[in-house]
């Protein structure tokens, strides 16, 4: 069998972690699979870095600072193959680019373009664990590159698809996927398996279990991901796939959070065709990403235009917006930051009525306002204040009964 396998920042956070870590692997080896591993930066070395970087500079070249941030991982998987070696088990630490990684040339947020396995098949092919530094890859440029945060997921998962892996573990330092995040809702169960399309509305929205475009590559190249916890063997995991179990009665699987947005608002935009694409093309040339968009009615051939963005991105979309509004001739730009988002995620929303009143309900009963709504087939995400966050998931988490361990369809499954 083959086996791609991926360590977060918590399971290889220190040198006892990481000679656990090699002891499992070891294991796997022992057992006659081929193994590749995935590892992140050790616990929190990635934040370090970007700490460090703004003590030596105020605006860290994009470049300089991928080269910088490149480190932590390489820095893991070196570790990890001398404990391996310890183990007395034949491994190899390769960075992103030495494993075949190419990209696309988009500083820290780079995007996978291919993976050439040529030398991944020759490590395994000499009955060595391979160790691949996550998060990063090799640009058209020939510069090093990283992907974004969390995306040690994306490397494990792009490549299983590649080496036509048997199957892709995400190893991190929760029991699984949880109907909501553990952290600030205790009555949060662990899903035992999940579609790719609810994973993927969840990661988008918040669950920071699994990196969105780790779960977009999973979908395309059929790869079953198993996320299971470094640290409690007991526990079965969640399988994130094609089929997923049906349940009686509850159509919702979970409930996602971001803890803070930040939101832009373009008043009086002249409302004819062409303005919203000169807006939303200048931010994705400035690589910021938008997440949820609202455009009021038109009055007088003028309209309200408003969407919301990660804090990260926010002085950057700010800085493109003012200049888009005065070029067509838009009115004031206002902003807002102290926001965030909670999400109710299930495929059986969209044939079952009542979820979106459900939810409004809820809300309004524990006195949290709704500034904004955004819907699609399986999802409605409201944003509120950062300050109800917390007890808006709680709140909504037990309006929805995910708790209770619904029986399954005897039989039956969904895609």
């Amino acid at each position: 069998m083959r086996v791609v396998q991926k360590y977060g920042g918590s399971s290889v956070a220190t040198a006892e972690h990481i000679k656990r870590v090699a002891e499992r692997i070891r294991a796997r080896h022992l057992d006659g699979d081929q193994v590749v591993v995935s590892v992140s930066a050790m616990g929190d070395t990635t934040d370090d870095l970007l700490t460090l970087a703004s003590h030596v500079s105020a605006h860290p070249p994009p470049r300089e600072l991928d080269v910088l941030l490149s480190t932590g991982e390489i820095v893991s998987s070196a570790l990890l193959s001398m404990a391996l070696a310890d183990l007395g088990v034949d491994a190899v630490s390769l960075s992103g680019p030495q494993a075949g990684i190419r990209t696309d040339s988009v500083y820290r947020r780079a995007r996978i373009a291919g993976i050439d396995t040529e030398r991944l098949e020759r490590e395994l092919a000499a009955g060595r664990i391979v160790i691949v530094a996550g998060f990063q890859g090799l640009a058209e440029n020939l510069d090093v590159v990283t992907l974004g945060r969390g995306a040690s997921d994306t490397t494990a998962v792009a490549l299983a698809a590649a080496l036509a892996a048997d199957t892709c573990e995400i190893y991190t330092d929760v029991a699984g996927i949880f109907t909501a995040d553990p952290r600030i809702c205790p009555d949060a169960r662990p899903l035992r398996d999940i579609g790719y399309e609810e994973m993927l509305e969840m990661a988008t929205t918040g669950a920071r279990v699994m990196h969105a475009r780790a779960v977009e590559l999973g979908s395309l190249y059929g790869v079953e991901i198993l996320v299971k916890s470094s640290f409690d063997s007991s526990a079965p995991g969640t399988l994130i796939h094609r089929e997923t179990t049906m349940e009686l009665g509850n159509k919702v699987r979970g409930i996602a959070h971001q803890e803070h947005v930040s939101k832009v608002t373009v008043r009086a935009v002249p409302d004819r065709p062409g303005i919203a694409a000169m807006l939303f093309e200048a931010l994705a040339e400035a690589n910021v990403s938008v997440d949820t968009i609202v455009q009021n009615a038109s009055v007088e051939d003028m309209t309200d235009l408003t969407f919301t963005v990660d804090p990260g991105d926010y002085a950057a979309a700010l800085e493109v917006v003012n200049r888009v509004a005065a070029e067509i001739g838009a009115g004031e730009v206002v902003s807002e930051r102290d926001l965030g988002t909670v999400s109710v995620i299930g495929t059986g929303m969209a044939s079952a009525p009542g979820y979106a009143a459900r939810m409004f309900r809820t809300l309004f009963d524990h006195g949290i306002n709704i500034d904004m709504i955004s819907t699609s087939d399986i999802r409605i995400t409201c944003v509120v204040s950062a300050d109800g966050v917390a007890g808006a998931v709680r709140a909504l988490h037990a309006a929805f009964e995910l708790d209770r361990a619904p029986d399954p369809i005897a039989g039956a499954t969904s895609s």
